[in-house]
């Protein structure tokens, strides 16, 4: 069972500060790939990729697109506020967790970017920790033309026409995300058309990445830990499509830990005798080691923080003892972390 075995602290690693990637790397296919399927790990480069696949293989990607997500504005008393806007709903209102010296009542207005107003409606979320906001018009639009890119907290740089275009999927296509599915930025279109040339197929699901992804888990007992809610979706034909992998007797390969959460979340949801249930829901899966995998069987993943629930759920899946090993083998062999660093491509245990 999960839970029972770990405890925070048996995720926890030492991470040379140098180690932590801060710029992409200069074409996104040029980052390295550690093939840790096997019992020695092999350093290859992302565009190897298609060589370690196999034709029939299925590889399914996360089609959300990364919003500008951070606004800076004050309020009327003149202190500066910091929004990061975690979802859009209708109606023009928004759910953000703010930054600011004193908690602003409901009906307070903050003058964004010194272009608009927001209207505070009042506290959200589970723990009440965030806000309701009322724009003016669309969302999507405003944040387009005001918002910054969120880089992750790691990133030390303010957001540049860089991070516009690298912290993103070249496969993006549907806006929601405040956080980039990060083991898509090494697909570029060399990539992707050598993985066709290979028989390899492609599908899609969306998971909207929430700012709870940086959450830490704050508690020893991982039993304790209430994960962020996402929504995410798996459209029918990417359902059709596992199956159809399945039938030929290829492999799911899940690009990133938000693709795998999204399938897993649909199998539990799944009626007798399907594999999992296509259609939109919300998922707070939290995968520690003991988690029975139902759809994955290969993954593409970046190297995740300390004690994180990425890191829990990728031992989880490949193995706790292995995936230690295979941290050690990159952090001697000076692979990059996190967001703008290196890949790994690992089976599941």
């Amino acid at each position: 069972m999960p839970f029972t075995t770990y405890t925070l602290g048996d995720f926890d690693f030492s991470l040379p500060e140098g180690l932590i990637a801060q710029q992409p790397a200069p074409h996104r296919s040029a980052s390295r790939l550690l093939d840790g399927r096997g019992g020695t790990p092999a350093d290859r480069q992302f565009r190897d990729l298609p060589l370690l696949l196999n034709p029939g293989d299925l590889l399914v990607f996360n089609d959300t697109r990364v919003i500008k997500a951070r606004l800076f504005g004050e309020k009327p008393t003149g202190g500066a506020v910091e929004a990061l806007v975690e979802r859009v709903l209708p109606e023009h209102r928004v759910i953000a967790q703010l930054r600011v010296s004193k908690a602003p009542r409901p009906g307070t207005t903050i003058r964004v970017a010194d272009a608009f107003d927001a209207e505070v409606i009042g506290r959200a979320g589970p723990d009440a920790s965030m806000y309701e906001l009322r724009f003016p018009s669309d969302p999507f639009a405003l944040l387009e033309q005001h918002g910054h890119v969120p880089l992750p907290p790691y990133i030390a740089h303010a957001d540049g026409a860089l991070d516009h275009e690298r912290y993103q999927s070249v496969f993006a296509q549907r806006p929601g995300a405040v956080a980039a599915p990060t083991a898509s930025l090494h697909f570029d279109d060399a990539v992707l058309a050598a993985l066709a040339a290979r028989g390899v197929a492609r599908a899609a699901v969306t998971l909207h990445v929430g700012a709870g992804t940086f959450q830490p888990v704050r508690t020893d007992n991982l039993a304790e830990h209430r994960m962020h809610s996402e929504w995410y979706e798996v459209p029918a034909a990417t359902a059709h499509a596992i199956d159809a992998a399945r039938a030929r007797g290829g492999r799911i390969v899940a690009v990133g830990t938000t693709t795998l959460r999204a399938l897993e979340s649909a199998a539990l949801g799944a009626a007798p005798g399907e594999l999992l249930a296509s259609g939109a829901r919300e998922t707070e899966l939290f995968i520690t080691p003991g988690f029975r995998f139902r759809v994955v069987d290969q993954l593409v993943t970046n190297f995740h923080l300390p004690k994180s629930t990425l890191l829990m759920l990728v031992c989880a899946f490949a193995g706790y003892d292995h995936v230690r090993a295979l941290y050690r083998h990159a952090i001697e062999a000076r692979f990059r972390f996190f967001s703008y660093g290196d890949a790994m491509l690992l089976a599941r245990a």
